[in-house]
């Protein structure tokens, strides 16, 4: 007769939890923050073909860091929720926080229930319409939701790069221009640089058409950086 082990629930859920950050740590990270007419996501991504950032529906991005097969799926079933949401009801019906519910359901699932949990931690973002606020939302591997209210930082370096970001950026929102180079010199820190050909960056930013959603090429982003 086989033993069976038993292994308390605290030891599981730290064991799952270690998993996860152990393969999170691995990517490289990601900053979304406010600027003052919309909201940019700047990856470390020398990558030119699998993209971290990317356009989910007319006003909502999603930036996802870890495992890469893992939040490329969830990017997927983003825009499938979306697309059904907005063919069901209406286009004006699908927004960045039941979205977020929709992730954070699903990771919260794999996270308690799943065989291994899902190595990934993935932002939402929402540019603001008359009706909407311009929105950040992260969502941990476990399901965890956090609402950031001018800038979310996504990776294994997070606490030191939000650390470095909340000395660095003014109270209030600053120029497009001003607000990458605060995200890359925090991504970056003190003992190293990164060049505009390793970064991907992308903005929402309304343009008086439907989507808002816009990836900057290599030359775009070495001009805003100077």
């Amino acid at each position: 007769m086989s033993n069976m082990f038993y292994v308390a629930p605290e030891q599981l859920i730290k064991d799952r939890a270690e998993f996860a950050q152990k393969g999170i740590a691995r990517g490289r990270s990601i900053v979304g923050a406010l600027f003052n007419e919309g909201v940019v996501l700047v990856a470390e991504n020398p990558s030119a073909s699998l993209h971290k950032v990317s356009e989910i529906y007319d006003r909502i991005a999603f930036a996802g860091v870890g495992k890469y097969n893992e939040f490329d799926r969830l990017r997927e079933a983003g825009i499938r929720w979306a697309d059904g949401t907005g063919y069901t009801y209406s286009r004006e019906d699908v927004d960045a926080r039941a979205l977020t519910n929709y992730y954070a359901q699903y990771l919260g699932d794999m996270f308690s229930e799943g065989q291994k949990p899902l190595e990934v931690e993935i932002l939402v973002a929402q540019l603001g319409s008359a009706t909407k606020a311009t929105k950040l939302y992260r969502i941990s591997y476990d399901g965890t939701i956090a609402d950031e209210p001018s800038f979310a930082v996504l990776g294994g370096d997070a606490d030191a790069i939000r650390q470095r970001l909340s000395e660095s950026s003014p109270a209030e929102p600053a120029n497009l221009a001003d607000t990458i180079r605060h995200a890359v010199a925090a991504l970056a820190g003190a003992d190293r640089t990164i060049s505009h050909e390793e970064l991907e960056v992308a903005v929402l930013h309304d343009r008086g058409t439907r989507r808002t959603f816009r990836r900057l090429d290599d030359s775009d982003v070495a001009a805003l950086l100077g």
